[in-house]
């Protein structure tokens, strides 16, 4: 098996396991063993590989698309992640997004707090940070295209 097969192999694996094998199972139609045989680094299921419309699906319920950001990967490309996933959209103008940034900052502030319990910053607890600093970020480049677009307000 060659690197790159193992390679999406292990990122295919980890899809399933982030969305979970029993709920894989039912959003894709295929069986525990089939689903196994597509990670499987066995020589046998060495040219078995899960189909694309099933990595769609899967990746929908994932919290990150495994397989596609390694398919980036594999070809040089980068790949920009909107982890926000609203369940509806947001009604856009500046105040919804003085309060989205308020909020943001309330759980940027919880996380660093609950970090800061025991005196240091574990591993997990800066992913947790930097995480929350993201979607916070991300909240202020909705505000400022909203102003820019609103108000014909461009930055000098």
């Amino acid at each position: 098996m060659t690197a790159v097969s193992r390679y999406l192999k292990k990122h295919t694996e980890t899809l399933v396991k982030d969305v979970g094998i029993e709920q894989a199972c039912k959003l894709t139609g295929k069986s525990k063993a089939t689903l196994g045989r597509y990670y499987s680094d066995h020589d046998e299921h060495a040219d078995r590989f899960m189909p694309i419309e099933a990595v769609a699906l899967l990746e929908q319920a994932s919290e990150y698309p495994h397989v596609t950001a390694a398919l980036a990967e594999l070809s040089g490309s980068s790949l920009q992640y909107d982890e926000r996933r609203p369940n509806a959209e947001r009604p856009g103008g500046v105040n919804s997004d003085v309060i989205a940034l308020s909020q943001r900052f309330a759980m940027l502030m919880a996380e660093y707090q609950q970090s800061m319990e025991d005196g240091k910053i574990t591993v997990n607890e800066a992913k947790r940070l930097l995480k929350e600093t993201v979607l916070l970020q991300q909240v202020l480049i909705d505000m400022k295209l909203h102003l820019e677009n609103d108000h014909g307000a461009a930055p000098t």
